[in-house]
């Protein structure tokens, strides 16, 4: 397992796999996303405030490589780091490990924050949380 900025421990819930006893494809969005907002607040960075600013974190892309499958009740890991994509854009680069270390998932979740009139801007307290 890689060492990253954050990570997260889950736990597969039977709910979450299809009908070949695995996880969905699309649940795994669901992991990747409760690591970001998780890995935000650790920065200080909370949602709620930042739409007061009149400030909105949006996703603009999202690419997922799969490498292997979680079935029901596995335990695994959600790494989290972020990367400065350019001027207005920012990527969460995240990789889900099985309980053995084996490689699950990689992801690359880029994102921007818009401004109270529609506009891109990265504001400075996101810059600084990330230190980017």
């Amino acid at each position: 397992m890689k060492d990253s900025r954050f990570r997260l421990d889950f736990k597969v819930r039977d709910y979450e796999c299809d009908m070949e006893g695995i996880v969905n494809n699309a649940t795994y969005m669901n992991y990747l996303e409760h690591a970001r907002h998780e890995f935000l607040h650790t920065l200080g960075i909370d949602f709620a405030e930042m739409t007061a600013k009149g400030i909105i974190m949006v996703v603009i892309r999202a690419e997922l490589e799969y490498k292997s499958s979680l079935r029901s009740g596995d335990t695994f890991t959600v790494c989290v780091d972020v990367e400065r994509e350019s001027k207005l854009r920012f990527t969460f680069v995240q990789d889900i490990f099985n309980s053995d270390g084996k490689l699950v998932l990689k992801g690359r979740i880029t994102g921007t924050a818009v401004n109270s009139k529609g506009r891109p801007e990265l504001p400075p307290e996101l810059e600084q949380a990330f230190g980017i």
